[in-house]
């Protein structure tokens, strides 16, 4: 008689070797965000060495926050992020394009693109402490444009709202361009070379070809860089609290939201600090859904779109009946 042979099931192994990520999700993520969330609806703080609540206040907190001047932190927020994320994108857009492009023949990219990463290497401590002595008043950046007579006197950099944005913005833009370059590089590549060839006997020039044709195919991975360069934004902290001190100098105008949500972390007001982080997840969620609608395409043969259309015209066609 033949025996039957025992079947081994290896799908439990699955389970067992992605078991240590939801174990340490569960412990360092989650239960700190409910914890957060939880501690949002409480009046929860030190004042010297006494220690006030938990008290339940419902949405006390956030409403305290909506009269604070996180409005306007939050605009610094923006301002800050736009500055260097603008030319972040347009930059890594074109220098992705320029090193996959064969027809163009250029040489030592390798060289190139480990030198445009570099700066995404270093810390942003260290970034923010040599921008802070090379633009300073007796700054090398100062003692060589008086050195040439280009100015007369030091200008002072961080004393003026417009020099301290720029500076952290020209930070986060030479920090970041060299991660999203490679980024986009990855996706230019995945690209098949059949639609190139294709578009290069129908005669496309570099700007037709660029866009209609990598764009749209790199979609899902700018959406990708486009999410995550809104959720960086939003948490920026290192660079503006380490050279202005921690002050948001000039006038609090390089404050941050993070920088705001640390100085409640600081003086222990749990309460008021789950409350912006609460605010902080809600709009993160808000623009990131916008960013991957604006993005994500879901008629790539433009039949839903010609539908919708066809229909449009029935119904005028049957009201004019």
């Amino acid at each position: 008689m033949k025996t039957k042979r025992k079947k081994v099931d290896y799908s439990k192994w699955g389970y067992i070797f992605i078991l240590p990520f939801f174990i340490s999700f569960f412990i360092f993520s989650l239960i700190p965000l409910v914890d957060t969330v939880r501690y949002s609806f409480f009046e929860y703080y030190r004042s010297g060495i006494k220690e006030i609540g938990p008290n339940f206040v419902g949405m006390a907190n956030y409403a305290s926050l909506l009269k604070s001047d996180m409005l306007k932190y939050g605009a610094n927020t923006l301002i800050l992020w736009i500055i260097g994320f603008i030319p972040q994108i347009v930059i890594a857009l074109v220098l992705a394009e320029w090193f996959v492009d064969a027809r163009l023949k250029i040489r030592g990219t390798q060289f190139f693109k480990v030198v445009i990463y570099l700066p995404n290497l270093i810390m942003a401590s260290a970034f923010a402490m040599l921008f802070f002595t090379m633009f300073s008043t007796n700054g090398p950046v100062n003692s060589i444009l008086m050195s040439i007579g280009i100015i007369g006197q030091p200008i002072d950099f961080l004393g003026t709202a417009f020099g301290t944005r720029s500076l952290v913005g020209f930070m986060n833009f030479l920090m970041w361009f060299g991660n999203s370059t490679i980024m986009l590089m990855a996706a230019i590549m995945g690209i098949s070379p059949d639609i190139f060839e294709a578009s290069d006997l129908d005669g496309c020039n570099s700007f037709q070809r660029f866009f209609y044709i990598t764009l749209p195919q790199i979609r899902p991975i700018l959406a990708y860089t486009l999410i995550t360069a809104i959720i960086g934004g939003l948490q920026m902290f290192d660079v503006p609290q380490i050279l202005t001190n921690g002050q948001g100098t000039p006038d609090r105008t390089s404050m941050t939201l993070i920088m705001f949500l640390n100085s409640h972390l600081k003086s222990r007001n749990y309460g008021m600090a789950g409350a912006l982080s609460v605010y902080l997840f809600i709009v993160s969620g808000i623009l990131c859904f916008i960013v991957y609608r604006m993005t994500n395409n879901d008629d790539p043969d433009g039949s839903k779109a010609a539908a919708k259309k066809a229909r449009k015209q029935q119904r005028k066609q049957q009201r004019r009946g």
